[in-house]
């Protein structure tokens, strides 16, 4: 799984924050809300689409060229790939159970006893 930069994280925060697709110039306009709160310069519309160009080949975003303006939408959702990045740090893991055990000790009471309500709703599948 592709890593995500810093302006490649804000354009995939808007889009996961919103229900359909956006254009660039929309994807702009709601950066540069945002950004008025934090402090961060305005983006042209040309940088907007290069991130969403590489966004698009690393296979986070689909383009919808049949419309005009081009519209973009995330593939997946924040938690699916949250949970990508997981396993794939987990994967690369040389001793999977020390990490394990080192995440699940790090985790409040409150997540610990949803990890305990999800565990045992989850199908057992052999490795």
């Amino acid at each position: 799984m592709a890593s995500l930069g810093e302006l490649e994280r804000s354009l995939m925060d808007v889009l996961w924050d919103t229900s359909g697709a956006l254009s660039a110039n929309e994807l702009r306009d709601r950066l540069a809300a945002a950004g008025a709160e934090t402090g961060r310069k305005e983006l042209a519309t040309t940088t907007v689409l290069t991130v969403l160009s590489r966004l698009e080949n690393k296979g986070f975003v689909s383009r919808d060229r049949g419309a005009r303006p081009h519209l973009y939408r995330a593939v997946t959702s924040r938690a699916e790939h949250t949970a990508e990045l997981m396993h794939e740090v987990l994967g690369s893991s040389p001793d999977r159970e020390a990490a394990l055990a080192r995440f699940i000790g790090n985790v409040s009471p409150d997540e610990a006893q949803t990890l305990r309500e999800l565990l045992g709703n989850a199908p057992v599948t052999s490795s």
